[in-house]
């Protein structure tokens, strides 16, 4: 426990190296999870064919995969911060293996959810452990490790119209089962993790006194980390909902909109999440150069005029403006996740749970929630005003500087 709580004062000595061979290893773990649950909404148009189900039972299983892994995420993170477990990684995805098992051969809708539940479970252990062993591995660069780590799940899910274009169409749900390889291959690189985080623990030196001083400035400044916190939620919040919006409803207004083929509007989903993959890349190195907070604001600011005008472009200009705020305002995931491990130093996996997780869970009620608002206003109606979401964003400018968060726990 103690050498737990002293990890992030032992991390930000500028003499440690970042070791890129561990950041990179988690990263690609990451993009196999983020992979692997992909391939659960990618799969929807073939359940909905080969089972009959309906839209509510579709929308069931999206819930409970997103609703899984984001409720358990901070509460695995609480625990584990307590009492680390490097081998829980590797145990994680094994569920997630069993579960996409599962999701192959189910032979029914109870035992989809059931599967999903599995892949939820493996992947609500994997985030806020994977952000940590980021963190463990990034020396004084904090923001890059993360958006190596970062960026490998949000290729993953950049996945989700190749996966089901070139494996679930030509397959079907059996093609599901095929995802199992690349869960044991995760879960092996994961073993290898395992045996560097445990060698690392037992490297961290005993440093009661740190601990001491991180629990006395959060004691000091305990109000102004609550606002802090706060405010960074609600920018998680307005960025989780538009993504979500754009990820699930703009390719059937582009369809209507444009008259584009199905194929097509799935080539301007899969461009806005690879922008999006970028910008999470580089959002972390530029937050070491010129502040995590800076990132975050700039990111919602810059996003905002591309959101609001995209509905309104022809074609062409729409395409190039949804890659430019896929890519902008994904310059500040990472940089969330950093900001809020050293608003509260010694949570470093409850922190990474809890902001990665609701990125989860509001994905998941955002997609309930503007759905139902585009079945009552219409589709194009709500697609404008998704566009506005970024402003409640701005509400960044309000969070604490770089500085200011530093000083709290250097007292």
């Amino acid at each position: 426990m103690n050498q737990q709580a002293t990890m992030p004062k032992k991390i930000t000595n500028s003499n440690e190296s970042t070791i890129f061979k561990v950041l990179f290893i988690i990263g690609l773990c990451h993009l196999l999870n983020d992979a692997i649950q992909a391939v659960v909404p990618a799969m929807f148009p073939i359940l909905e064919k080969s089972m009959g189900l309906s839209f509510t039972q579709l929308g069931i299983i999206a819930f409970s995969l997103n609703m899984v892994s984001s409720v358990m995420q901070p509460m695995i993170g609480f625990f584990t911060d307590k009492k680390p477990m490097p081998y829980i990684l590797p145990i994680g995805l094994t569920s997630t293996l069993f579960g996409v098992l599962g999701l192959g051969f189910a032979s029914g809708f109870n035992w989809i959810v059931l599967s999903v539940v599995f892949i939820g479970l493996g992947s609500a252990v994997f985030h806020p452990e994977g952000s940590r062993v980021a963190h463990m591995a990034a020396g004084d660069r904090r923001g890059l490790a993360q958006s190596i780590y970062q960026v490998g799940g949000n290729s993953g899910q950049a996945l989700a119209p190749l996966i089901t274009a070139l494996v679930l169409v030509p397959l079907g749900q059996a093609g599901a089962s095929w995802f199992s390889l690349a869960a044991a291959l995760a879960v092996v690189l994961l073993v290898y993790i395992a045996k560097w985080y445990k060698q690392r623990l037992h490297s961290i030196t005993r440093a009661s006194k740190k601990k001491i001083s991180v629990k006395a400035s959060g004691m000091n400044h305990a109000k102004d980390i609550k606002k802090a916190i706060f405010f960074i939620l609600l920018t998680i919040f307005a960025r989780s909902w538009y993504i979500s919006g754009m990820t699930n409803f703009y390719t059937f207004y582009t369809i209507h909109k444009y008259a584009l083929s199905i194929k097509e509007s799935q080539l301007f989903l899969f461009t806005f999440l690879v922008a999006g993959a970028i910008g999470t890349f580089f959002g972390g190195p530029l937050s070491d150069r010129f502040g995590k907070k800076k990132v975050i604001t700039f990111s919602m600011m810059v996003t905002l005029p591309f959101s609001i005008l995209i509905p309104y472009m022809p074609l062409a200009l729409a395409f190039i403006f949804l890659i430019f705020s896929g890519f902008i305002i994904m310059t500040s995931f990472s940089v969330t996740v950093v900001y809020a491990q050293e608003l509260v130093p010694g949570k470093i996996g409850m922190m990474s749970g809890l902001t990665v997780g609701l990125a989860f869970g509001m994905g998941a009620i955002g997609s309930v929630g503007l759905g139902y608002i585009a079945d009552l206003i219409g589709l194009p109606t709500m697609i404008a005003v998704l566009g506005i979401l970024p402003l409640i964003g701005l509400s960044s400018f309000l969070l604490p500087s770089d500085r200011a968060v530093q000083g709290w726990n250097n007292e």
